[in-house]
């Protein structure tokens, strides 16, 4: 589907705390299927629904399967999964679906590409700043309901009308999006956010709050969370991208959530969750990232370099039988 052509049909695939935010609110306006790992998380949702609770309270009715040919041929294909998963999703949808367009919203930079090997879809790009909780495989908790920034990505063949679209489907459907024509500055606002915030995270075992944004004392959080954005910033703008927003600002405004009493706010970010599982990261994809740019602008990038190399040590000591 391309040329802002009107949506019917959605598969989201993963069903994560994200993409059952999307396939739940989605399920109330349009017909959708979702795409899952596992046999008996395919089976709840057929049986029972999905419910989504918190800033929305509703319940839809969803397809789903584990294998693409059992589900509906879907206009908009939504890849919700981790970024590490996302090649394998890719590798699912390889010879179905090729009529649709994909939205891909996961964390860092070059997910695009990887689908695009798997297939001639239009692809979207998109960051997403909404969070919510899995209670099970069939109720989400919809916590943080901030938008979906979405934009064609420049190495397909999407428009902005595309983007558009999809902006405006989920918009009707109670999430929030925003489409732009170029989302490169909206990508790499989080990225910088992401790279700092999520690797300090996964090597302090600290949440995301308030001492992110300290910066009065010389042991304070805030300093190195500052360094790591200001040293980014400047490998964005060697790359010839202009931020969306400010990183220091966007990690500002999310810790003041716990600015009336103590740290109300602890967001634990992905990363954190990752190493306190034993799970591999997506630090390859966000700091490794900024890592990778910083070598094509010819820039060093020691703060980058350092958590990088802290996270993939922690990954490494499991892997040794550390943990």
């Amino acid at each position: 589907m391309g040329g802002g052509g009107e949506i019917r049909r959605v598969c989201v695939v993963g069903a994560g705390a994200i993409g059952s935010l999307f396939a739940g609110h989605l399920g109330c306006i349009v017909e959708t299927s979702v795409l899952t790992r596992r046999e008996e998380h395919a089976r709840a949702l057929v049986r029972e629904g999905l419910r989504v609770s918190g800033k929305s309270e509703l319940h839809a009715r969803l397809a789903a399967s584990t294998d693409p040919a059992e589900l509906p041929e879907p206009d908009l294909i939504i890849i919700a999964t981790k970024t590490l998963d996302v090649e394998a999703s890719a590798q699912r949808l390889h010879g179905h679906f090729p009529g649709a367009m994909v939205l891909t919203v996961q964390n860092g930079l070059g997910c695009e590409e990887v689908v695009h090997r798997q297939g001639d879809w239009p692809i979207l790009s998109g960051v997403t700043f909404m969070s919510g909780t899995r209670h099970g495989d069939t109720h989400v908790e919809y916590e943080l309901d901030t938008p979906t920034w979405l934009g064609p990505w420049a190495g397909g063949s999407a428009s902005y009308e595309d983007a558009a679209g999809v902006a405006e489907l989920i918009n009707r459907s109670g999430l929030k999006a925003e489409a732009y024509p170029d989302l490169l500055p909206h990508q790499w606002s989080k990225l910088i956010f992401n790279s700092a915030v999520n690797s300090i995270a996964a090597v302090t075992d600290l949440p995301h709050v308030k001492a992110f944004a300290r910066r009065e004392s010389l042991s304070d959080l805030g300093h190195l969370v500052y360094a790591m954005m200001e040293e980014a910033r400047a490998i964005a703008a060697a790359r010839g991208v202009e931020l969306a927003d400010d990183p220091w600002e966007m990690n500002v405004r999310a810790v003041g959530q716990g600015s009336t009493g103590g740290d109300q706010y602890a967001h634990v970010p992905s990363m954190l969750d990752d190493v306190r599982h034993r799970r591999r990261t997506e630090i390859d994809w966000i700091t490794g990232a900024i890592v990778r740019e910083a070598m094509k602008a010819g820039l060093p990038a020691p703060y980058h370099e350092t958590l990088y190399r802290l996270v993939k040590a922690k990954e490494e000591g499991w892997e040794l039988g550390g943990g």
